[in-house]
């Protein structure tokens, strides 16, 4: 391979080297090149490199369309490579529209594998999208050449439409001013609900909303789950303490074993919902959040667990 690779580099050999493509990206490469690298490619590379080879004019030669758009939504590979529903979301979010159709309903495809990979939890789930005006600003916060294509509203509605494709008999209450009524069917595709949510956007943020009407109805709960950005606490306080805090309490009066997980996704310095333990703040957003969330309502997270984790390493 290292003799291929030499070869190839001076110019002695017009094979292309099958070797991790960063080692060829610095070379002046042809069409045909970039064509063998797509054609070598694995999963994540492909994934992550789909508007780097339409530029390079890849999907112009006969086959390789449909060559990406195979092992872009092959469940074997989704599996074997534990791809989860928010990388695919940057990857169909940043793709360009030029992109062959195919390739783009690839991923959408392989964001229903990809949903398997997220946990099963149990019981009587709320998910709380804030589809509130600040909601619509870019994951990344804005960044000179490097703010995402993906809002914050994208992320919280990915949430809220894997939780209830695993577990259909969730409650999705979206929030601004006030609980939003959205008609979500779990049986629809993961992208279909993800844009249905976030097309709501707009208006201010009151995150114990949601809470309130709980109360208000009297309901049943084992997990609330909040989703939300740097703007997400802003309704307001009652001397010691927060209105979402206040009615929180109201509902675990109701129902004692209740947990919440608040995740923000731009975390600022303060937060709504005091940490405690039934009571999570998740500061950012990746896929790992997905397993944060089951650790904490199985009560994996608490040092009693991680120092019998790591009794059990052999030295």
């Amino acid at each position: 391979m290292v003799r291929q690779y030499e070869g190839y580099k001076a110019g002695r050999s017009a094979i292309v080297p099958d070797v991790p493509f960063q080692f060829l990206t610095s070379l002046s490469l042809d069409r045909k090149a970039w064509v063998e690298i797509a054609r070598q490619a694995p999963g994540q590379m492909t994934r992550m490199n789909l508007n780097t080879f339409h530029r390079h004019g890849v999907f112009d030669v006969e086959g390789m369309t449909e060559l990406v758009s195979m092992r872009l939504s092959s469940p074997e590979l989704i599996r074997k490579a534990r791809v989860f529903p928010y990388q695919l979301l940057m990857a169909y979010k940043s793709a360009s529209g030029e992109i062959p159709g195919k390739v783009r309903e690839a991923l959408q495809d392989a964001m229903e594998t990809a949903t398997s990979n997220v946990p099963l939890l149990v019981g009587q789930i709320v998910v709380c999208p804030d589809v509130s005006g600040s909601m619509s600003s870019p994951v990344t916060g804005l960044r000179k050449g490097a703010t995402s294509s993906v809002r914050c509203i994208d992320v919280a509605a990915l949430v809220a439409a894997c939780i209830v494709r695993q577990n259909p008999e969730t409650r999705i209450m979206p929030f601004e001013h006030g609980v939003v009524n959205v008609d979500i069917n779990p049986r629809e595709s993961i992208m279909t609900n993800a844009q249905k949510l976030a097309s709501i956007g707009g208006g201010g943020t009151n995150c114990s909303a949601p809470l309130v009407q709980l109360n208000d109805e009297k309901a049943k709960v084992d997990l609330v789950l909040f989703v939300s950005d740097n703007e997400s606490w802003m309704d307001p306080q009652n001397g010691r303490g927060t209105e979402t805090m206040r009615q929180w309490n109201v509902l675990k009066k109701r129902n004692p074993h209740a947990q919440m997980v608040c995740i923000d996704i731009q975390p600022p310095a303060t937060s709504q919902a005091a940490e405690q333990g039934d009571i999570l703040n998740v500061g950012g957003f990746s896929d790992q959040v997905f397993e944060v969330i089951r650790a904490f309502v199985e009560n994996r997270l608490g040092s009693d667990h991680w120092v019998g984790l790591i009794n059990e390493v052999e030295l």
